[in-house]
């Protein structure tokens, strides 16, 4: 997926972007880890394991939504102002393969960023013998967050 260029409101994004993860008690139990950060794209990796997958063996497809949904959302968080917080209003996701592989890779990429919506794309890689492929892709629709003590990074 063809990253563009987007300018970051606040030059600590990378720094509150890592602050937020660390909080995710959702990525700590998947045993997630970022892997990249940079202005409207963020990658995550896991590895496979047999409390995260589904009764085939494969990666739970709703493992795969909920990095997926991770990577987008902060993917979106890279270009907000500090002191916002970022919540997914709505996503769809569509399951091409089945999700077998050692280890998997999360790219979130913003397509359209908005001072109170933006609009990302995810591509989900399943990593099998130091070979991709694309598993799942997500479309998902972000919000803003300011002025709520309950939501905010």
């Amino acid at each position: 997926m063809p990253a563009p260029e987007f300018e970051p409101k606040d030059g600590a994004y990378a720094d509150r972007v890592r602050a937020s993860f660390a909080l995710q008690g959702a990525m700590g139990t998947l045993g997630a880890s970022l892997a990249e950060i940079a202005p409207g794209r963020v990658v995550i990796e896991l590895p496979w394991a047999a409390a995260l997958s589904q009764q085939h063996g494969f990666l739970h497809a709703g493992m795969v939504a909920t990095a997926l949904d991770s990577a987008c959302g902060y993917a979106g968080f890279t270009l907000m102002p500090e002191g916002a917080g970022v919540l997914t209003i709505e996503f769809k996701i569509n399951l091409l393969a089945p999700a077998k592989g050692q280890r998997f890779r999360m790219v979130g990429q913003v397509i359209k960023p908005g001072r109170t919506i933006t609009v990302t794309e995810g591509r989900a890689y399943a990593i099998a013998d130091g070979n991709e492929k694309l598993v799942a892709t997500l479309g998902a629709t972000l919000m803003t967050i300011t002025g709520r003590d309950d939501v905010k990074n």
